[in-house]
């Protein structure tokens, strides 16, 4: 069995920007007593909280859980309380760089949204992110609106030739997350390693968007075994097989 369970959030715990369910609580909490775990998305701190954290049963291990928003560039342990270990923050120039090239990106995408719910573009500090349809947008409009991915890679292809020295990918159902060089999902697996003493091949990831421009996709190179999911439903089946797995005694 491996020592640590990394997951993604969005589409793959929960659904976008959704609370955990219950079963998944459990699950979760009885994953984090056999095993060390991490979450990396692209949601900042307080998505993590809402979303995750406050569901969790309160005698969860928390000790042995860590999360890593915006993709890596923040990461949280928890010692009587969430203490953050680092953050990569933007300078002045880079934010401006990205702000300016990806509402270009966007206006010469001809993609046409006809309503939004709150903001399209949310700065994160160590992350800028893009929801096609704004913030607050129902799940059901942001499931419908890119299933494929397809809209999305209208916006992203060319971004990644203006933004050569920044790691752009998609995530959740709208959104396009765009941090600092060289800092993604790999670079949190990496910080990983370096803090928790854990090698990668003794690390899982799983996640809805492993593949090629996807925002778990950076999880790939290195080297970490993953397992692509299609929805959270799915994800609870893998706990429960991993659960099962850590009673087998030989």
């Amino acid at each position: 069995m491996k020592k640590l369970i990394i997951f993604d959030l969005d589409g793959t715990l929960a659904k976008s920007k959704s609370a955990i369910d219950k079963e998944m609580a459990i699950l979760f909490q009885e994953l984090i007593e056999v095993s060390q775990v991490a979450i990396i998305s692209g949601g900042d701190w307080p998505q993590f909280e809402k979303q995750v954290l406050d569901q969790l049963p309160i005698k969860s291990l928390l000790s042995k859980l860590s999360i890593l928003p915006t993709c890596g560039t923040k990461f949280y342990q928890y010692d009587t309380k969430w203490i953050k270990l680092y953050e990569e923050q933007f300078s002045d120039d880079e934010r401006k760089e990205i702000l300016l090239n990806l509402n270009a990106a966007i206006k010469n995408s001809g993609i046409e949204i006809k309503k939004t719910w709150g903001n399209q573009i949310e700065d994160r500090g160590s992350q800028i992110t893009f929801s096609a349809l704004g913030q607050e947008a129902p799940l059901e409009e942001k499931k419908e609106w890119d299933s494929d991915f397809e809209k999305r890679k209208k916006i992203v292809l060319p971004l990644q030739k203006l933004l050569k020295d920044f790691s752009i990918g998609m995530g959740g159902t709208t959104s396009i997350d765009i941090t600092k060089p060289g800092i993604d999902k790999a670079y949190g697996i990496a910080k990983l390693k370096e803090i928790l003493k854990i090698d990668i091949n003794e690390m899982l990831f799983i996640g809805d968007a492993l593949f090629e421009g996807g925002n778990d996709y950076p999880a790939r190179i290195t080297g970490v075994k993953c397992i692509q999911v299609r929805d959270p439903e799915e994800t609870k089946r893998i706990i429960e097989t991993i659960i099962a797995c850590s009673t087998i005694t030989i």
